[in-house]
């Protein structure tokens, strides 16, 4: 059979974690940024899980990660 290919936009936007989880980065932080509180930007700039519904679909994306 042959190799499975990843899915390499897939594999610039999630990580896999120690515990098996995926991380991303938050959308909306590349422009038009002045109207946006501080806070939310702050918030913004930390990386987040993707959901369990979301989970198995980013887990057949990246089949070797």
């Amino acid at each position: 059979m042959p190799k499975m290919k990843t899915r390499r936009a897939a594999a610039k936007r999630f990580k896999k974690t120690a515990s098996g989880e995926f991380k991303h980065f938050k959308n909306f932080k590349s422009h038009i940024l002045e109207h946006k509180s501080p806070a939310r930007k702050r918030t913004l700039r930390k990386a987040a899980l993707v959901h369990k519904t979301d989970k198995e679909h980013v887990a057949k994306m990246l089949p070797y990660a």
